[in-house]
C-alpha cells in the first residue's frame, strides 16, 4: 500500500508549522494532523474586547536572530522593536526603591551562583541564599522563567538559555499566535480537530491512526508537548520508550496570565509595567495598558499559576486584583473588570507552559532531539539545545526535524532504487 503523503506533523504549533514551511520549501507533500480545533498550540491570539491579546507566548524574544521575524515582515505583520514595557515602571507607585533594587541585586547573585551548583547538584534551589530576605522574589522571578521552583530546575539547563539569550523581546503588535496560525503553507494539507492516537512502522514508513481513520506517509515528525509525550494519547511504536523517559525528564512548568480590563475614566500610564508583592513568590508581573489598550496583562509563574489552575480564574483574578489594590490604591477594585484568564496547565493537548529540565536532567533535550529508526523525528521547544521555553525555539527546531526526515527518507528511497 503506497503512502499518501511524503510526510505527516503531528501537532500543529509553531514547531510543526516550522517543520511545514520547511517540507513546503523542498516540494515535499506533508499531512499535519491537530489535536485541537485551532493552530498555533502555545501561540493563541484571541480577540477580546476588540484587542489582540496573546494568552500564550507573546514576545519575540532574542529577535535579532528569532526567525519569526523574517517571516512576520515578510509577511506584512508589523513589528515593534522598542524597549519592553518591563523597562518601563508605571509612575506614581508608592515603590520602596531600595528594596526593589535590592531584590534584583538578590537575583543576579542567585543566577550567578547558579554556575557553582551547575557543576555540583545542578538543582538551583541549591543557589539560594540560605534564609535570604529576597528569596521569595527569586522563586517568582525563577517561575516566571521556567514555571516551576527552584527545587525542580536545572541549573545547567536554565543558564544554557540564559547564556544564548541576546536581551532583544520585541513585539507583535497584531500577536505572536497570530501570526504562527497564520504562516502554516497553503500546500500543507491541514486536519484540525484529528489527534494522532497511535503511531506505527511501516515496511516504508509509518501508519498514524486517528479517529478519522489511519494515514500512511514516508515518516512522521512529532511535535506534540512534553507532557502530551510523557503521557499515554499516543501510543507509540516499542522501543520509544527513552524518548518518553527523556519528556518526562522535560515537564512543563505552569505559567498563566489573567487580563483584567480597565474601566472608563480609570487612568493608567500606557505601556508600563509594575511588580506586586517582593516578598510573595507568587507575585505577578504586570503589564499595564499595552499598546494603550485599556486592559492589565497579569502574568504568573509557578505558585503563582497554581492559583488558576487549582482554584479556576475567578480565583486568580481575586488574587490579582489584591495585589493591583496594594499597588494602586483600594479605588482599583472598582476601575477594573474580569476580562479573560488562561488555563494552559489544564488542556488535556498541551498540559502547561512550557518544559523545564529537572536536575541533572539537561541532556534529555539532546535525547528527545533524536530520530527513531529513521521514521519518527522528533520537535518542539524542548528538543532545542538552548532556545527552549520560546516559539522561535520550536520553530526551529521544526526545521531541524524536517531536513532530517527529508534526508533519510532520501537515503531509503536511494537504496530502494
Amino acid at each position: 500500500m503506497g503512502n499518501a503523503f511524503d510526510f505527516i506533523i503531528v501537532g500543529g504549533g509553531a514547531a510543526g508549522i516550522g517543520a511545514a514551511r520547511r517540507l513546503a520549501a523542498q516540494g515535499s507533500s506533508a499531512l499535519l494532523l491537530e489535536a485541537s480545533s485551532r493552530l498555533g498550540g502555545r501561540a493563541h491570539t484571541q480577540d477580546l474586547a476588540g484587542y489582540p491579546l496573546d494568552l500564550g507566548c507573546e514576545w519575540l524574544h532574542s529577535g535579532d536572530r528569532n526567525a519569526w521575524v523574517g517571516i512576520a515582515e515578510a509577511s506584512g505583520f508589523p513589528v515593534d522593536r522598542g524597549e519592553p514595557p518591563w523597562a518601563k515602571a508605571h509612575p506614581g507607585i508608592a515603590v520602596d526603591e531600595e528594596a526593589q533594587e535590592a531584590a534584583q541585586r538578590a537575583y543576579g547573585d542567585w543566577e550567578e551562583r547558579l554556575r557553582t551548583v551547575a557543576a555540583g547538584s545542578d538543582t538551583a534551589s541549591d543557589a539560594l541564599e540560605p534564609g535570604g530576605p529576597w528569596n521569595a522574589y527569586v522563586r517568582a522571578i525563577a517561575s516566571f522563567m521556567s514555571g516551576v521552583a527552584p527545587e525542580a530546575i536545572s541549573a545547567t539547563d536554565y543558564l544554557a538559555y540564559d547564556d544564548a539569550s541576546t536581551g532583544r523581546n520585541w513585539q507583535l503588535p497584531l500577536g505572536y499566535g497570530t501570526l504562527v496560525a497564520a504562516s502554516l503553507p497553503s500546500s500543507t494539507t491541514l486536519q484540525l480537530a484529528t489527534a494522532a492516537e497511535r503511531i506505527d512502522l511501516t515496511a516504508d514508513g509509518v501508519a498514524v491512526t486517528t479517529r478519522a481513520g489511519t494515514v500512511r506517509a514516508g515518516a512522521a515528525i512529532l511535535t506534540v508537548s512534553t507532557a502530551v509525550l510523557a503521557g499515554d494519547a499516543i501510543r507509540l511504536p516499542a522501543g520509544t520508550e527513552p524518548w518518553r523517559d527523556a519528556a518526562a525528564a522535560l515537564p512543563l512548568g505552569r505559567n498563566e496570565k489573567v487580563f483584567p480590563e480597565i474601566g472608563r475614566g480609570a487612568a493608567f500610564e500606557p505601556d508600563t509595567h509594575a511588580y506586586g508583592n517582593l516578598h510573595d513568590p507568587r507575585s505577578a508581573a504586570y503589564s499595564i495598558r499595552p499598546n494603550g489598550w485599556p486592559v492589565i496583562e497579569a502574568f504568573l509563574g509557578g505558585e503563582g499559576a497554581r492559583i488558576l489552575e487549582k482554584d479556576g480564574p475567578a480565583a486568580g483574578f481575586d488574587f490579582v486584583s489584591a495585589e493591583l489594590a496594594s499597588l494602586f490604591g483600594s479605588a482599583v477594585a472598582s476601575a477594573i473588570r474580569p476580562l479573560a484568564a488562561t488555563s494552559w496547565s489544564r488542556m488535556a493537548s498541551i498540559g502547561g507552559a512550557y518544559s523545564c529540565a529537572l536536575p541533572g536532567r539537561s541532556g534529555a533535550r539532546a535525547r528527545l532531539a533524536r530520530p527513531f529508526e529513521d521514521r519518527l523525528f522528533f520537535a518542539g521547544e524542548a528538543t532545542h539545545p538552548f532556545d527552549f521555553t520560546t516559539a522561535h525555539g520550536a520553530h526551529d527546531s521544526g526545521r531541524r526535524a524536517a531536513d532530517e526526515a527529508m534526508a533519510a527518507l532520501r537515503h531509503r528511497q536511494e537504496k530502494a532504487a
